[in-house]
């Protein structure tokens, strides 16, 4: 398990009595939590609990879903996003997303990175591209396989390198948070132990928080964990006080696999 967090350190993202509606029914409840700067913050629990709902809200990608509603606040270096003056697409900018599947663009390898940098304009030319290209793809641990190869088609790639493209392309517009809704289920236990081994090292740069059903994988990576239930977020603590000494009786009944 990593050391604790420092107890000090404010919050990248503060959320604040936060609820959540999908027409008439809540799926959180009144959820707060405090998200450190370049740490790793990981949400487990069991299916259908909330976690993947919270962690759209943390960029707003519920937005897209009709019918929906949020409840109390987001905060973002103190900012709310949710106030109508927030611009979205600087915002999912800012805080990046990684989903379940690898979800590569049908182009090149070099193309998936630079789509980003190219829709906002963050170049001013080729070799600049070609640096923010390189520079992504290293971050992401996937330089070395691919950089004779960046023409090539990323569907080509396996999966496990797929995702770390993806990751790429989330690095590739320098965000400053990077969410992972189970990064790793669909890939294999070697290229598993390479994401996770990628998010410890990102880690250092970003702050990161991880959906996982996997609570060895929550225990290995992460700074915080936190376990939601029905919607509500039952405890939240350092990870290995979680892991060890959980308050909470339903944290332990999960953590021990009693119910789940």
């Amino acid at each position: 398990m990593r050391p604790m967090a420092n107890k000090t350190q404010s919050p990248k993202i503060a959320v604040q009595e936060l609820d959540f509606y999908y027409g008439s029914v809540r799926a959180l409840s009144l959820v707060s939590m405090e998200i450190l700067e370049c740490q790793v913050t990981a949400l487990i629990g069991p299916s259908g609990c909330g976690k993947s709902t919270f962690l759209r809200c943390l960029n707003r990608m519920n937005d897209m879903i009709p019918n929906t509603r949020l409840e109390g606040k987001v905060l973002l270096d103190g900012e709310d996003i949710y106030h109508p003056s927030v611009d979205v697409v600087d915002l999912r900018q800012r805080i990046g997303m990684v989903f379940q599947t690898p979800n590569p663009f049908p182009q090149s390898v070099f193309d998936n990175v630079a789509f980003g940098p190219r829709v906002l304009g963050l170049t001013r030319g080729r070799e600049e591209l070609d640096a923010i290209v390189e520079r992504s793809l290293k971050r992401a641990a996937l330089w070395e396989e691919v950089k004779d190869h960046l023409n090539a088609g990323a569907m080509e790639l396996s999966l496990g390198e797929q995702q770390r493209l993806c990751i790429a392309r989330v690095l590739a517009v320098e965000p400053e948070v990077i969410l992972m809704d189970e990064p790793t289920s669909a890939l294999d236990p070697i290229a598993t132990l390479q994401i996770e081994e990628l998010v410890r090292e990102l880690s250092k740069r970003y702050t990161i928080v991880v959906v996982t059903h996997n609570m060895q994988q929550a225990a290995r990576v992460s700074d915080k964990t936190g376990l939601f239930w029905l919607g509500e977020l039952v405890e939240f603590d350092n990870t290995a006080r979680i892991f060890t000494r959980p308050k909470e009786p339903r944290t332990e009944a999960y953590i021990t696999g009693r119910v789940g």
